[in-house]
C-alpha cells in the first residue's frame, strides 16, 4: 500500500544481499565440511542447513536481478488511500 510517504529513490539492497549470501555459502559450507571432517556431525548438520537456507537466498537474489527494474510510481502519481477499517 501506498502512503505517499515513500522515498523518491529508494532501491532494494539486492548486491550487498548476494555477497551477503554468498560469504554464508561459502563460509557454511566450509564450517560444514570441517565439522564432518572432525566427527562433530550435530554441528555439520548445522552448517549444511545454514549452507542450505543461504544457497537459497542466493537464488531468490539471483532471480530478483534478473528480473530488472519493475514500474515504481512517480513523484507525480497521487498515493492510494489508505484502507477503510
Amino acid at each position: 500500500m501506498r502512503t505517499g510517504n515513500e522515498p523518491v529513490t529508494a532501491r532494494s539492497a539486492l548486491r550487498l544481499r548476494f555477497w551477503l549470501s554468498l560469504w554464508g555459502l561459502i563460509w557454511s559450507g566450509a564450517g560444514a565440511a570441517a565439522f564432518s571432517l572432525a566427527a562433530r556431525p550435530g554441528w555439520a548438520a548445522a552448517c549444511a542447513a545454514v549452507a542450505v537456507l543461504a544457497a537459497v537466498d542466493l537464488g531468490v537474489v539471483l532471480h530478483h536481478m534478473r528480473q530488472g527494474p519493475h514500474y515504481q510510481p512517480g513523484p507525480d502519481v497521487p498515493p492510494y488511500e489508505p484502507p477503510a477499517r
